[in-house]
């Protein structure tokens, strides 16, 4: 079962530029059996969730990316803010007693400079990465990141190597073209975020690396590390575009919950 673990939606995440149901009937475009909508530090009401569910007849289930003074993290299980939560122990301390999971996204931008690193360079970064706390308490980290470069998802297969946890993917999907292209296979059948979080908390044995939809088939297939790696040099560059933050209206969550 291939479940995209991070995706965003408008006007929740203020720099997506796909509705909920526009990212939904993408995915199930490009193969995919299942979403997170992870926006970023909102929560998304379960019932929200299995409305969209039972609208498109495909998976949809609630998460959040937190921005947190370690960096950002998928958090799975959790249903309100509290105060203090960008602090990452804090933050642990609420996942654990909900019983829920945390991933850490995107781990190489924390570390990676704009070109490529080599050598002693290298070594020198991932030593800086590994003395980031969120990690050790992530059941995962995201090393197949839909909107990084192959050599930034490459830092983030060697640190998790390092690590010695579980990999993850995920599309980060903010635009359309992005939709669909890193993703999680899972070898059982998720069908709530209680079995998801399961999965996720059983690390190596139900999860493998990733895998991918292709852009221009729209097919999901799997993919080895190296093999992804290899066809994200193909088909994925780093997606910058400028976008301004602004107050989301009251007005605009609603419409959108229509």
């Amino acid at each position: 079962m291939l479940i995209d673990l991070h995706a965003h939606t408008y006007p929740i995440s203020w720099d997506s530029n796909l509705t909920p149901d526009q990212l939904i009937e993408l995915e199930k475009e490009a193969g995919v059996d299942g979403a997170c909508l992870t926006e970023h530090d909102y929560f998304w009401d379960e019932a929200e969730c299995a409305a969209l569910a039972k609208k498109h007849s495909f998976l949809v289930l609630p998460a959040i990316e937190v921005n947190t003074e370690c960096g950002h993290i998928l958090v799975y299980g959790l249903t309100n803010y509290q105060f203090g939560m960008h602090r990452i122990d804090q933050l642990a301390s609420m996942v654990e007693a909900d019983r829920g999971v945390m991933i850490a996204a995107h781990p190489y931008r924390r570390y990676m400079p704009w070109y490529h690193l080599e050598g002693e360079e290298m070594d020198r970064a991932l030593e800086r990465a590994m003395t980031n706390p969120a990690y050790r308490r992530c059941v995962a980290l995201e090393t197949l990141h839909g909107r990084g470069a192959p050599s930034q998802n490459d830092f983030s297969e060697k640190l998790r190597e390092m690590l010695d946890i579980p990999a993850t993917g995920g599309s980060d999907a903010h635009q359309p073209d992005q939709v669909g292209r890193c993703v999680t296979r899972f070898e059982r059948n998720i069908a709530s975020l209680v079995d998801l979080i399961e999965e996720l908390r059983a690390g190596a044995s139900s999860l493998s690396t990733g895998a991918l939809a292709e852009s221009e088939a729209r097919l999901p297939r799997a993919f080895d590390t190296n093999s992804a790696l290899r066809y994200l040099q193909g088909h994925i560059v780093p997606s910058v575009r400028p976008a301004s933050r602004r107050q989301v209206s009251s007005k605009e969550v609603e419409r959108h919950r229509d």
